[in-house]
Formats: structure tokens, sequence, C-alpha cells
């Protein structure tokens, strides 16, 4: 016989953390890729090659740490919940 955890539903603020943090990652993670694959790629001297390219660059350069901070803050929090 299997047993069944039961989980508890996460509180709204740790549900918005984290689809916040999840959505900031992945904006910047897809403005990274298009940097490389779409706009031109980056040289080390000159930077992206093409306006699109500077504008991905700094979108990546925003979204990817404060992404990063967010979605690790709302994994804490839900394991913290969890632990309760």
């Amino acid at each position: 016989m299997a047993t069944r955890h039961m989980t508890m539903p996460l509180h709204a603020d740790t549900r918005k953390l984290l689809a916040a943090g999840s959505a900031l990652f992945l904006t910047g993670a897809i403005a990274a890729l298009l940097i490389f694959t779409s706009f031109g790629g980056i040289t080390r001297r000159q930077g992206p090659h093409s306006n699109a390219g500077w504008i991905a660059l700094m979108i990546a350069m925003s979204c990817l740490p404060t992404g990063t901070l967010s979605l690790l803050l709302g994994i804490s929090k839900a394991i913290g919940e969890r632990r309760r």
C-alpha cells in the first residue's frame, strides 16, 4: 500500500514570488540566448553587434540577477512553509 504525502498549499505571496522570479529569470535567459543566436553575437572588444543586441544585453543583465534572487527567495520560503 502506497502512502500519499499531503502537500500543504503555498501561501499567495510565495506563489507570487515563485511566478515573478521564474518569469524574470526566463526573460533574462531568452534575452541572453537571443544575443548569440539572432542579434549577431558578442565580441570581447566591441560587445553586441546590433542595437537589438545591446537592448537584449541590458535586459539579460537586469533580469537574470533579479530573477535568480527572487526565485531563490521563493524557493527558500516554500521550503520554510513546508517545514511548518
